[in-house]
């Protein structure tokens, strides 16, 4: 399986999962100031190893220049979306993630109960394939911890804060938004715990430490700065 899966990867594929790997090579493809060919001399054993045979690097330089264009059209209609926004801030989040049970998924709704949305609460559920994630305001941490004292806990984490953009209109139908909000949070080195998205909204979690960066960054982007 592992053959016939290396068989069906290409020079393309492999050479855009190594720069998506590096957040500071996709800013500098996205800003134009990358030297393909040095990168290409640079990833051509990595790409040939991944591919299990002999790899030009001209196919590379080709492979490079593709990808490049694609995440500069990307990060040109982030750009000049023109969408207009704001940014809110909520501070004092937690977040829990647990082993998905059935018997959990029949009683997550009983955490609307216990938190407050009209007087600013934080709250969202998230259910993967296996996982479940949980983010609240941290004033019900016992609680949800309490609620889920029979489950599998993966992790737990303090001091979060969900930054939130409001759009006015056409987010959502907007490509590059989401890829370019966190493309730059990235480059900054700021970790996202979570993304969350409506149709008018795109809501990160990240550190608290990183909030007031993170709403520059953000700011920044909104307003169409680099």
């Amino acid at each position: 399986m592992l053959q016939e899966a290396r068989y069906m990867e290409t020079i393309s594929s492999v050479v855009k999962g190594l720069i998506e790997r590096n957040p500071f090579l996709l800013e500098a493809m996205a800003r134009g100031i990358l030297s393909y060919g040095n990168l290409a001399s640079e990833l051509a054993p990595q790409v040939a190893s991944r591919l299990e045979k002999p790899v030009k690097e001209s196919a590379v330089v080709m492979a490079l220049r593709r990808y490049g264009e694609e995440v500069a059209r990307l990060a040109k209609l982030g750009t000049e979306s023109g969408i207009s926004c704001q940014i809110v801030m909520k501070t004092n989040i937690c977040d829990f993630n647990v082993v998905k049970r059935s018997e959990l998924l029949d009683r997550l709704q009983d955490l609307y109960s216990i938190v407050h949305l009209g007087r600013g609460d934080f709250l969202n559920i998230s259910i993967g394939n296996d996982e479940i994630s949980i983010v609240i305001s941290d004033k019900y941490a016992d609680q949800v911890a309490q609620f889920l004292a029979d489950e599998t806990l993966l992790g737990h984490k303090t001091g979060l804060v969900s930054l939130t953009l409001l759009f006015e209109d056409g987010f959502i139908e907007t490509p590059g938004m989401v890829y370019q909000a966190v493309r730059r949070l990235a480059w900054e080195r700021i970790n996202v715990y979570e993304i969350v998205s409506t149709m008018t909204e795109l809501t990160v979690v990240v550190d608290c430490n990183d909030s007031l960066k993170g709403y520059e960054v953000l700011q920044s982007f909104i307003s169409g700065r680099e």
